[in-house]
C-alpha cells in the first residue's frame, strides 16, 4: 500500500470541485488562469454563476468582477488548486456536465449575504469606473511586468543573501557565483519586457525582444545620440517598452502595406530596423532621462517630506489595490532597482498591508458573535501578514465600508513612521518587487545597518497594526452596523454566548437583516 500523503491533492480538488458547479460547470468555463491569490476564469454566460453559494464557501476568501471573474483562494492555494480546477474541466467537457446545485442547497448565513450584496454593488460601479481608456492602459502595461515579478523575487533574495554574506565575509569563494546569479536577469530585463510588450500588444514577440535587445547590447557605447555617448542599458525598461511598442506599430502598418508574398521577408526587416534606429536615436536617450527623472523625485520626495510623503503614499495604496491599479507601479519599482539595487517606495506601500491587518483583527473583536465573518478574517490573516491584501479587502473591509476606511488610516500612519526616517537620512527599500509584510524583511537594503534598517521596517508595520486597529475598533462602526452585523445566525446551541462567558447555554437567535 502506498504511504504518499493524499489529503492536500484530495482538499484541493474537492475545493476545486465545490467552486465548478457554482460557476456553471464546465463548459461555463472559456480559460483558466491564476495570478498569486487568485483564480481567474472567463465564461461563457455571467448569470449561470451563483456568488452567493460560492463566497460561501470556506476556501473561497472572496469574488472580484473584472475583465475575468476572479475566486480569491489566497496565496499557496490558488497554485495548487487551479491544476485541479482545470482537470476537472476537461474531464467534464468530455463527460455529461455536473448538475448545478440550487442556492439554497449552499448554507449561508445572513449577516454574510448583506455583506455579499454590499461588496457586489460597489464591484459592479468599480468595473464601470475603470472601463476607461487611461485605466485599461495601464493593467495591460502592468500585464506585461507581472509575469517577471517570480524572477525578480528569485534574483531580490539572491542578491539580498549575497550582501549579507559580503557583509560577514562568509564564503567568498560563493560570493561572484551568487552576484552573478542575482544580477543575470536583471541586466538582460529590457529583454523580457520588450517580448510581453509585443505579446501583449498584438505583435510579434519575439521581435519585441530583438528590438529591446538593442538596449542591453555593449556595442552601443560606440553611437552619439543628441551629443553625448550611449551607454548600454540606458532607458532600461522605460526604453524597452517604448521600443516595443514602436516596434508592434510599425509591425502592424508593414502588415498592412507589404504585399503577403514579402510579408516573410520585409515585415520583420523592416520593424527590427526602424524601430532600431529610432530607439538608438532617440528613446534611449529620452527614457534615461525619464528614468534619471524618477529616481532623483524619489529620493528628494522622500528626503525633504518624507513623513507627509508616506502619509499620502501609505494612505492610497490600498485604492489601488482595490482598483487592481497598483500593478501599474511595476514600471517604476523597477526603473529604481536598476538605478540603485533597490525600490524606496516599496516599503512605504507595504505599509497599506499593515493597516488592513490592524483593521481585520479590530473587526474581529468587534463583532464576536459573526462567526462567518470571523472565520474569513481567520483564514485571510495568514496572507494579509505577507502582504497579500485582496482576501481581507474583498471578503471583509470593502463590504464593511468604514473599516476599509480606517484600514487606510492604518497604511498612512505606518508609511508616515517609515518616510519619516527617509528623511532623517535613513535610506532604504527593497531588492525586489512582489513580496511585502512579513515577506519583504529578506529583501530589505539600504546604506545603514541591517538591523537598523529591519527595525525601522518593523516599526512601521507595528505602527500600521496599531493605529489601523485602534482606528477601526473606535470609529469603523455605527451602533446600526454592530446591532445587523453581531449576530450569529446559525449558532451552536451548545455553544457559550461570546459576551457571556459563564452562561451555559448558547445566546438566543438574532433577528435576521433586511
Amino acid at each position: 500500500m502506498s504511504t504518499e500523503p493524499t489529503e492536500p491533492t484530495d482538499k484541493n480538488r474537492a475545493t476545486a470541485a465545490a467552486i465548478l458547479p457554482l460557476v456553471g460547470g464546465p463548459d461555463n468555463v472559456t480559460s483558466i488562469a491564476h495570478c498569486m491569490t487568485r483564480l481567474r476564469i472567463a465564461l461563457r454566460d455571467r448569470s449561470l454563476v451563483q456568488d452567493e453559494a460560492l463566497k460561501a464557501l470556506p476556501a473561497v476568501l472572496g469574488v472580484v468582477e473584472d475583465d475575468t471573474y476572479q475566486i480569491v483562494l489566497g496565496p499557496g492555494a490558488v497554485a495548487r488548486v487551479t491544476p485541479q480546477f482545470e482537470a476537472l474541466v476537461e474531464e467534464g467537457r468530455s463527460a455529461a456536465p455536473p448538475a448545478v446545485p440550487p442556492a439554497a442547497a449552499s448554507p449561508h448565513p445572513v449577516t454574510a449575504g448583506e455583506l455579499a450584496a454590499q461588496g457586489a454593488s460597489l464591484k459592479e460601479a468599480q468595473k464601470a469606473r475603470n472601463a476607461t481608456p487611461f485605466k485599461l492602459m495601464l493593467r495591460r502595461i502592468a500585464n506585461i511586468f507581472v509575469p517577471l515579478i517570480p524572477a525578480l523575487i528569485g534574483c531580490g533574495i539572491i542578491a539580498g543573501l549575497n550582501g549579507l554574506l559580503m557583509n560577514l565575509g562568509w564564503l567568498p569563494a560563493v560570493v561572484p557565483a551568487l552576484a552573478a546569479i542575482a544580477s543575470g536577469f536583471m541586466s538582460l530585463i529590457a529583454v523580457f519586457v520588450g517580448y510581453n510588450t509585443a505579446k501583449e500588444f498584438g505583435g510579434t514577440p519575439i521581435l519585441g525582444g530583438a528590438v529591446a535587445a538593442i538596449i542591453v547590447f555593449p556595442g552601443v557605447a560606440k553611437i552619439t545620440a543628441f551629443g553625448t555617448e550611449l551607454r548600454p542599458g540606458q532607458g532600461g525598461v522605460l526604453g524597452a517598452l517604448a521600443a516595443a511598442l514602436l516596434a508592434v506599430y510599425v509591425e502592424k502598418r508593414c502588415r498592412r502595406l507589404v504585399p503577403e508574398a514579402l510579408d516573410v521577408l520585409v515585415t520583420p526587416t523592416l520593424t527590427v530596423l526602424i524601430s532600431g534606429l529610432v530607439t538608438l536615436f532617440g528613446l534611449m536617450f529620452l527614457a534615461g532621462e525619464a528614468s534619471a527623472a524618477i529616481g532623483t523625485f524619489a529620493d528628494r520626495l522622500l528626503s525633504t517630506g518624507g513623513a507627509f510623503a508616506g502619509l499620502v503614499l501609505g494612505g492610497l495604496f490600498l485604492p489601488l489595490v482595490m482598483l487592481g491599479l497598483h500593478q501599474a507601479l511595476i514600471p517604476i519599482h523597477t526603473t529604481l532597482i536598476e538605478q540603485s539595487g533597490h525600490t524606496v517606495l516599496l516599503p512605504i506601500l507595504a505599509m497599506a498591508g499593515a493597516g488592513q491587518v490592524g483593521a481585520a483583527l479590530a473587526v474581529h473583536c468587534r463583532l464576536p458573535r459573526n462567526r462567518s465573518l470571523r472565520a474569513t478574517i481567520k483564514s485571510a490573516l495568514p496572507a494579509g501578514f505577507l502582504g497579500i491584501g485582496e482576501p481581507l479587502i474583498y471578503g471583509v473591509s470593502l463590504p464593511l465600508g468604514r473599516p476599509f476606511v480606517t484600514a487606510c488610516v492604518g497604511g498612512a500612519a505606518g508609511g508616515a513612521f517609515v518616510g519619516l526616517f527617509n528623511q532623517l537620512g535613513i535610506a532604504f527599500g527593497s531588492t525586489a518587487i512582489g513580496p511585502s509584510g512579513w515577506a519583504l524583511f529578506p529583501l530589505l537594503d539600504g546604506t545603514s545597518n541591517p538591523g537598523v534598517t529591519v527595525a525601522i521596517y518593523a516599526g512601521g508595520l507595528l505602527t500600521g497594526y496599531l493605529v489601523g486597529f485602534v482606528a477601526t475598533y473606535f470609529f469603523g462602526f455605527t451602533g446600526q452596523m454592530l446591532t445587523d452585523l453581531n449576530t450569529d445566525p446559525d449558532p451552536d446551541p451548545d455553544a457559550p454566548d461570546p459576551d457571556t462567558p459563564d452562561a451555559v447555554s448558547g445566546p438566543a437567535k438574532a433577528p435576521a437583516l433586511t
